[in-house]
């Protein structure tokens, strides 16, 4: 951790406010268009794609199996209830489905369905031309 005091260096802490606000800018403009493109084209948001790629992840590290719930909540940057509801969504959509683990039935496995795995193909790269537009220069 580093020692700031913002008042013996007022330039500093103007230079990181901006940047803050510089930061707070992308991410609004690239969230903001990944829902739109991709919520008009493929009935998806941020989260909803996030989860999607998260589990193609998962997916291609292990074929034919899911992920641990606990697991992805902690990658997709929500709350348990919002990532709880956010699976429930996706669930009832048929792009993902739940199981619970063999071994421990208090554990649930969270894995893409065929449509969520053609859902995300298809989605992909609209996301990735939606980074490269809004991420892809420093400015």
């Amino acid at each position: 951790m580093t020692d700031f005091d913002p008042d013996r260096d007022s330039a500093a802490e103007t230079a990181l406010g901006e940047q803050w606000r510089a930061l707070l800018a992308r991410h609004a403009a690239t969230s903001c268009a990944i829902d739109r493109e991709l919520g008009e084209a493929f009935g998806l948001g941020v989260s909803e794609f996030e989860l999607l790629e998260r589990l193609r992840e998962f997916e291609l590290d292990e074929p034919g199996h899911g992920e641990r719930a606990q697991a992805l909540a902690n990658t997709v940057h929500l709350s348990q209830s919002a990532f709880s509801r956010l699976v429930a969504r996706m669930e009832k959509a048929g792009l993902v489905q739940r199981t619970h683990c063999v071994d421990d039935r208090r554990g649930i496995y969270i894995a893409l369905t065929g449509e969520g795995r053609e859902r995300y193909a298809k989605a992909r790269p609209v996301h990735r031309r939606i980074l490269a537009e809004t991420l892809g220069s420093e400015g």
